[in-house]
Parts: C-alpha cells; structure tokens; sequence
C-alpha cells in the first residue's frame, strides 16, 4: 500500500493538530485526493516520520492531526558535504536530487572561474528557494527524516573558507593519483568534503585556491565525466567504500 509523505516546515508532535501548508495540502487533498479520515505521513528535518491523519479538508486546505512518531535511523554515517560547481538549469538540480538520494548531509553552490552560471542577489534568493525545494522533495522521495542544508550560492574562495575544519577534503582530478581504493580510511562518522567543478571544470587558479584550502586530489579512472556524472560517481564510490551502501 501506498503510503503519501509530505514535508512540513513546523513544530510536530503526537496529539499536535496542524494546518498544513499550501503545497503539502494542494498535494495530499487536491492531486492524490485524500478526504477527512485518511492517512499521510509528515516529516520536518528533525529525524523522525510522523504518522498523521487528514481531520478537515476543502478547497481552501487541510488539517491535519499527528498520531504516532518514529525515529527514522536511515542517515549515512559519513557526512558528505557537496561542494558544487553550479550547473546550467536542470543539470543542477538534478544533481541536489541525486546527491540527496545518495545521502549527502550538505551542499555548497560555488561560482568559481570557469562557471557559465552567473547569478546577481536577486536570482541567487530564488535559485537557492528552488534548490531547497528540489532537496526537499527528493527527501520525500527517498525518506529520508533529515533534510540536507543547502547553503547560499558564494565564490570559491568565500565558500572554501567558511568549510568544517574537520574531515578529509577531495578535490575531483582526472590527473589525480589517488583513486577511492587507495584513500586512507576514515572514522564511520567522518565528514568527507567533495569538490566537484562546473561544466567547464576548474581551472588552474581553482585548483590552486582549493589545494591551499588542504584539498587532495581524487581521480575517478581513465574517462573525463561531466559534472552531473562525476559528482555522483565520486559519492556512491565513497559511500561504498566509508558509508552505507555496502550495507
């Protein structure tokens, strides 16, 4: 049986009645028609799934009542934050859709030297909503009870200064040595930063700002990947090998 999750950006609890947002109503009540007495599941980033029933609904949105609460244990235990190259359109979301699935716990959008993307304030608000959007929703889709945060487009150089101090930090290199299988292993609950470049990759000045930002090189094998491609080859090898996909 099909069970339908929304996401909800509130406070929840068992016995806690809410109206849901527009977007979770429009979809639980408008397209997958559900009425006063059905069920849904309810989720806000903080770890748990919320079994919840539908008590009111009409054209103008729903209600809904929270019944039960279960920790959700499904987070990788390596903590992969993203740093991406921003990507033309979809290519970019694409990627935030499938990284999330992939279960990276962070994304860095970065322009950097070679970006075709140029983002003024204003555009760089609505992209950075829509991409939270896109995060979201693929959350939803993937169940997991933790949202990746999505961090607000910056430059290279802002971006790599304001990284965790802590973890091993990757640089995407087809020049590199150092492949996955010969990386020194790390703790279960490393943090792990990959640095993915844009469609016109990185440039020289690039890979020197991130190798004096203590990014080591990683090469994936003997083919050039596109951006979208090699982003979520490097993070399902490294989660094979440091995660939980091997589980």
């Amino acid at each position: 049986m099909r069970v339908n999750r929304v996401h909800v950006d509130a406070p929840l609890s068992v016995g806690a009645r809410l109206r849901l947002p527009d977007g979770a109503a429009a979809h639980l009540v408008r397209v997958l028609r559900l009425a006063a007495g059905d069920g849904c599941v309810l989720f806000n980033g903080d770890g748990h799934d919320y079994d919840a029933r539908i008590v009111a609904a009409d054209k103008r949105g729903a209600e809904a009542e929270v019944v039960a609460a279960r920790a959700v244990a499904n987070e990788s235990p390596l903590r992969i934050v993203l740093v991406q190259g921003i990507a033309r359109g979809e290519k970019m979301d694409w990627i935030l859709q499938k990284a999330t699935e992939l279960g990276v716990a962070a994304f860095v959008p970065v322009s950097s030297e070679r970006s075709e993307v140029r983002l003024d304030a204003e555009r760089a608000d609505k992209r950075l909503a829509h991409w939270r959007s896109v995060v979201v929703a693929a959350c939803e889709q993937s169940w997991r009870a933790r949202v990746p945060e999505v961090a607000p487009p910056r430059g290279l150089a802002e971006a790599a200064a304001a990284l965790p101090r802590e973890g091993l930090r990757l640089l995407l290199d087809p020049e590199a040595a150092d492949s996955v299988q010969s990386l020194p292993g790390v703790d279960g609950d490393a943090t792990l930063v990959l640095a993915v470049g844009p469609e016109g990759g990185w440039s020289p000045r690039d890979r020197a700002l991130l190798a004096d930002a203590g990014f080591a090189g990683l090469r994936l094998g003997p083919r050039i990947l596109r951006t979208e491609t090699a982003g979520m080859a490097a993070i399902a090898a490294l989660q094979s090998r440091f995660g939980d996909l091997s589980a």
